[in-house]
């Protein structure tokens, strides 16, 4: 079992139901799934297909090419250009990812002071934007050849972003100004 989701079923959930005042487990808030998303935007092949190399080995899965639906003669886009590269998460990776997130990956951004509280939807669900890849241990920095972003979506069963917010600090994530 991974050391989040023990975490989870020995610690969280005991608080979660004291807190929230609900006696069935069912209805406390879980993780669903987390989705990371890599919007790379490059027409150059080989460096294009070396960022979906390195969301691969960050997330342990495959990632999916997104495509662009459209073109845009501004942005020199046509429509079928690969543009981005996507992958969910569930179960046993979910935990995993999540859990070297929290751990070792945001404490080695510069100038971490914790997450941002304004980054809930209004149906517990949490998104995250990181502006390098080398923050993860598995990224070796040198061989990047080129920084890339990518965001980070920790979808909850929470019902609003109060539960969704409790359920992320119980678990570590970092929240600013605490």
């Amino acid at each position: 079992m991974p050391r989040l989701k023990d975490k989870y079923v020995n610690e969280v959930l005991p608080k979660l139901g004291r807190e929230l005042n609900e006696t069935n487990a069912m209805r406390l808030p879980r993780l669903t799934k987390v989705v990371v998303n890599m919007g790379i935007g490059i027409a150059d092949k080989d460096q294009f297909k070396k960022h979906v190399e390195e969301l691969a080995q960050l997330t342990g899965q495959r990632p999916v090419v997104t495509r662009a639906k459209q073109s845009i003669s501004n942005f020199k886009l046509r429509a079928g250009m690969n543009i981005g590269a996507k992958v969910t998460l569930r179960g046993v990776r979910m935990y995993e990812f999540l859990d070297r997130l929290i751990s070792a990956g945001l404490p080695r951004i510069r100038d971490f002071r914790g997450v941002p509280t304004n980054s809930f939807d209004g149906r517990g669900n949490y998104t995250l934007g990181v502006k390098e890849q080398t923050i993860f241990p598995e990224v070796d920095p040198n061989h990047v050849t080129a920084v890339q972003g990518m965001d980070i979506t920790i979808v909850t069963s929470a019902r609003d972003d109060r539960e969704c917010r409790m359920l992320l600090s119980l678990l570590g994530m970092p929240f600013a100004g605490k």
